[in-house]
């Protein structure tokens, strides 16, 4: 472990250009080593003792907006001035950031979220760890890094995503206590609304997104924002149940179990989700508990396929299938992707030509796609 006076003396040295990895990288490097099933990512570097003019005389190609980042042209890389920085106004992107060659990497690593995201590597492969985060690590503990913690709300859903991602890691009493104060003071009414999305999405793909809702209930965020959104263990049980290629969707569903109808719009509308999450979920909470019974008469049946449109939409209809997995059996489930497929492939020139008055075509279809389904089901 290095100690600060060493790292100031290195990122001080007129000309020293250093780069370290950072972040990410290292973190899931030393949780790899701990025996978690977990590949390190793409590497993200900061540089000290560099200024942006040095950086670009030396080849590297500039595309930060808000500060000084940069490719490297050999290998794709994108590296990062040392920077710190200062709340100037509301929210996520309420700072000023300050990048010039004095700047130390103990003090680029301060202004980040947790210890264990603020540790680096240097070329040799070293570790610099400032603030305490191998030890944390492993003890398996989330903990800020400094009480300017609190001045970045995007800090409450990425500590509720890793939660939901380390679910064997807790998070300290006094970092708790920061995120109920992000939510208390108002600061997390100033999220942009993409991001609560963006990371909303991202916590349904981790191994427990349970974890996430929790943490979000803990902190009182859940409640300010999504007063309708009512999750019960049972209910954070099935989401976490879901398992499958892509359970972002079937994971959403599963959450809005107990959400009153009425009550649904108002979370879509917060959340602001992709169309196709709204519909789905929208569509499953209409049929919930509605699905015909396989004895049910074959009028009821088609009526039901043709509201959940599974004629034109065959592969939502699977996914609206898939949500009720707890309440219809495999064979259900089966007998209603069947009989869709085979109303979907009925011909229908043949009954449309025979018609005379155009007025009584979808009459004469739904009788024969019901005499279908009364044959498909004997």
């Amino acid at each position: 472990m290095y100690y600060f006076s060493k790292i100031q003396k290195i990122s001080r040295i007129v000309g020293a250009m250093k780069r370290y990895i950072v972040g990410g990288w290292v973190r899931d490097t030393l949780l790899k080593e701990e025996g978690f099933d977990i590949a390190p990512q793409d590497k993200d570097w900061v540089v000290v003792g560099a200024s942006p003019e040095e950086m670009v005389k030396r080849g590297f190609i500039p595309v930060g907006a808000d500060f000084p980042v940069f490719i490297d042209p050999k290998n794709g890389e994108e590296l990062a001035l040392a920077r710190t920085e200062r709340k100037s106004g509301k929210g996520y992107h309420g700072f000023v950031f300050h990048a010039d060659p004095s700047v130390t990497l103990e003090e680029d690593l301060l202004r980040r979220d947790l210890t264990i995201n603020a540790m680096a590597f240097d070329e040799d492969g070293s570790l610099i760890d400032c603030y305490g985060g191998k030890e944390d690590l492993k003890n398996r503990v989330l903990r800020h890094v400094s009480d300017a913690f609190v001045e970045d709300p995007v800090r409450l859903l990425r500590v509720a995503r890793f939660s939901a991602r380390l679910s064997e890691f807790s998070i300290a009493p006094e970092t708790m206590t920061l995120l109920q104060t992000i939510v208390s003071s108002g600061e997390s009414d100033n999220l942009v609304q993409e991001r609560v999305t963006q990371e909303f999405l991202r916590a349904l793909e981790e191994s427990k997104p349970s974890r996430f809702f929790e943490v979000l209930r803990e902190t009182g965020y859940l409640e300010r924002a999504f007063p309708a959104w009512k999750l019960s263990p049972s209910v954070l049980a099935k989401v976490d149940e879901v398992k499958s290629k892509d359970p972002r969707l079937k994971r959403f569903v599963a959450s809005l179990e107990e959400v009153p109808v009425q009550d649904l719009n108002k979370i879509l509308k917060a959340l602001r989700l992709p169309k196709e999450y709204s519909e789905l979920a929208v569509l499953a909470k209409t049929y919930e508990k509605k699905v015909p019974k396989v004895s049910s008469s074959s009028s009821e049946k088609l009526l039901f396929l043709k509201k959940t449109d599974s004629l034109r939409r065959p592969e939502r209809f699977k996914q609206l299938l898939d949500c009720y997995e707890t309440d219809l059996s495999k064979d259900e489930r089966d007998y209603w992707e069947q009989l869709a497929d085979a109303v979907r492939q009925l011909d229908l020139k043949e009954i449309v030509a025979k018609v005379k008055d155009k007025k009584d075509v979808p009459k004469m279809v739904d009788e024969a796609r019901c005499l279908l389904i009364e044959k498909f089901s004997k």
